[in-house]
């Protein structure tokens, strides 16, 4: 028997107003609250809302055979708190039917493993204790920022003392063998992973609803054949997508919550499959061998690599900029600070730097808040500025009026060479005026 591993993701960026170059050192407050709020309310209103009633009744009529797996943010539990409550209550109200198995993850949605352990481990501490206090869990199975992983994550992860974590099945790291088994970390072999199987999550993440698709419309019928045509030998079918993917990405109209439901009571009746958590499935099956992964995946993109976030020198210099602060945070108490600070790593705002074009292109300009990469990438660095003279004031008072000095001037140059813009528009109207 097949056991079927349905983990959804559930992630909302904390997205940056218009910060203008004059606000550095004048204005401190950095959130579009009325895009922030307006998003989360309308997504909760088509997504989380009905899907987390549409579990619960499952989970009364189902029973314990029902097993569904989360993932979700830090930052999103913030603004569930702030904008939508009723959405906490009904994952309250989850959790307490022992259906539901809520994962760890950073809880800034950060690319920190890629860059420090100190901060990865202290964001991973971050989230542990928001599920805790919120779900009544502590996560025994980790899943990185859009599933970022390499040999030495996996590493960073078994050292946090998490048994299992879960990842893409890219072709470049399984290249014959079956996502359907699970897997060990090639360094540590106490770090037990299972691998997405890209294809059969995508259908129903991203291809459902496509009129354009060859096996449109997409019906459980159909799905479950090709659940059963599967190997014969393998032991797991990871079907890790968005939460969003129910009632926003595809509407209630395209019938995908008739979807699911019909996909889980169907699973459950089957005598050839069973659902299962991450952690049921690290527990009562035996690894068959090592992954290794020497250079980092994740699960965007065709390439499934990091490109998506450092893929051109914008992404990597306001990168490198951000935790080239780290020193320094660590000596910050400010809460105020800290709250940025974690705000300030959403790996979101990397993502809206992309250049990438053709279909993935179109995927990032559909997500992208700004009018460029270009535009996210200067309204990033404007934010990094002005939280770097906050953190400065605080960590090294000496340096402050030098800091102070040095904006100064910056501006007083920006002036200038308006001035001067505007002098020669003036002297060109003028001329063109006499002829």
């Amino acid at each position: 028997m097949k056991s079927v591993c349905l983990l959804f993701q559930i992630h909302q960026p904390f997205r940056h107003r218009r910060y203008r170059f004059f606000d550095i050192g004048a204005d401190h407050y950095y959130y579009d609250d009325y895009t922030n709020d307006a998003v989360m309310t309308g997504i909760s209103a088509k997504c989380y809302i009905p899907a987390n009633q549409l579990l619960l009744k499952l989970a009364d009529k189902l029973g314990d055979k029902l097993k569904i797996s989360f993932s979700v943010s830090g930052v999103a539990l913030d603004q569930f708190e702030m904008y939508a409550p009723e959405v906490i209550e009904s994952f309250q109200q989850l959790a307490k039917t022992g259906c539901v198995e809520f994962l760890a993850e950073t809880y800034s949605h950060s690319l920190a493993s890629l860059k420090s352990n100190a901060i990865f481990r202290e964001q991973v501490k971050l989230h542990n204790d928001k599920i805790l206090s919120l779900f009544g869990q502590k996560p025994r199975v980790f899943r990185n920022t859009e599933m970022i992983y390499s040999d030495q994550v996996g590493v960073q992860v078994a050292e946090m003392g998490f048994e299992g974590m879960v990842t893409e099945g890219a072709k470049q790291v399984l290249g014959w063998k079956s996502p359907g088994f699970l897997y060990v970390n090639a360094v540590n072999p106490r770090l037990k992973m299972l691998m997405r199987n890209y294809k059969l999550s995508d259908d129903i993440a991203f291809r459902f609803s496509n009129k354009q698709w060859n096996e449109y419309p997409l019906n459980t019928d159909k799905y479950m054949r090709w659940l059963r045509n599967l190997p014969e030998k393998d032991e797991i079918v990871s079907l890790f997508l968005s939460y969003e993917a129910f009632g926003e990405r595809h509407a209630d109209e395209s019938g995908i919550f008739t979807f699911l439901e019909e996909l889980l009571e169907k699973i459950v009746q089957s005598s050839d499959f069973k659902l299962s958590t991450p952690y049921e499935i690290i527990k009562d099956l035996q690894p068959v061998s090592a992954v290794s992964v020497p250079h980092s995946i994740s699960w965007a993109d065709e390439e499934r690599d990091l490109t998506a976030w450092l893929g051109n020198e914008m992404q990597k210099e306001a990168f490198e900029k951000l935790y080239s602060l780290s020193n320094q945070i660590t000596s910050c108490t400010d809460t105020g600070l800290l709250k940025d600070w974690n705000y300030l790593q959403l790996s979101d705002h990397f993502f809206y730097m992309s250049t990438k074009v053709s279909t993935d292109g179109e995927v990032h300009k559909h997500f992208n808040p700004f009018g460029s990469p270009y535009e996210a990438f200067i309204n990033y660095m404007n934010v990094l500025s002005d939280f770097s003279l906050r953190l400065n004031r605080l960590t090294s008072p000496a340096n402050e009026i030098e800091e102070l000095k040095k904006r100064l001037a910056e501006k007083e140059l920006k002036i200038k060479e308006l001035e001067d813009s505007i002098l020669k528009l003036e002297k060109s109207q003028v001329n063109k005026n006499r002829k």
